[in-house]
């Protein structure tokens, strides 16, 4: 009885994030583009509390040159609308090819470098506005862009 509680709850919450995402206003506040140059909306749950990890990945795990760029919480949901508030940034750089460049307000402005493979946390404090995020050599098809509120 306990559990069925409990799964009612998750699907209550779960229903609720979807339903939020869809009132959220423009459709293009935070896109993605993969090698096919296809831009995919990213609808992922916000980011509910300050002092937590975000996760900035150039390439995949199946194939580090990949033309991907992601930027994910802990549990894997893409970042739309987080809080302001510190966050540690870790940025999972795959590849030789690409970096990851992070920029917004409050200067904002940390990145890897191309030609270099590496997993390294960097703190950032975001305020309100629009954040970008891109592969500098391959700006055009790999980025994505949230919004920080107040």
């Amino acid at each position: 009885m306990r559990r069925t509680g409990l799964v009612l709850l998750v699907l209550g919450i779960a229903v609720a994030a979807v339903a939020l995402a869809g009132c959220g206003g423009d459709d293009d506040e935070a896109t993605e583009t993969t090698t096919e140059t296809a831009t995919t909306e990213t609808t992922g749950t916000e980011t509910t509390a300050t002092g937590t990890k975000l996760i900035g990945t150039v390439g995949s795990e199946g194939d580090a040159d990949a033309y991907v760029i992601t930027l994910t919480t802990e549990d894997g949901s893409a970042v739309t609308t987080p809080p302001a508030g510190d966050y540690t940034l870790e940025i999972k750089d795959l590849s030789s090819i690409h970096n990851f460049h992070l920029t917004g307000p409050g200067d904002v402005d940390v990145s890897s470098e191309v030609g270099e493979i590496e997993d390294e946390d960097y703190d950032v404090t975001l305020v309100a506005g629009t954040y970008d995020f891109v592969c500098d050599p391959h700006s055009s098809q790999m980025n994505g862009s949230f919004e920080v509120s107040g």
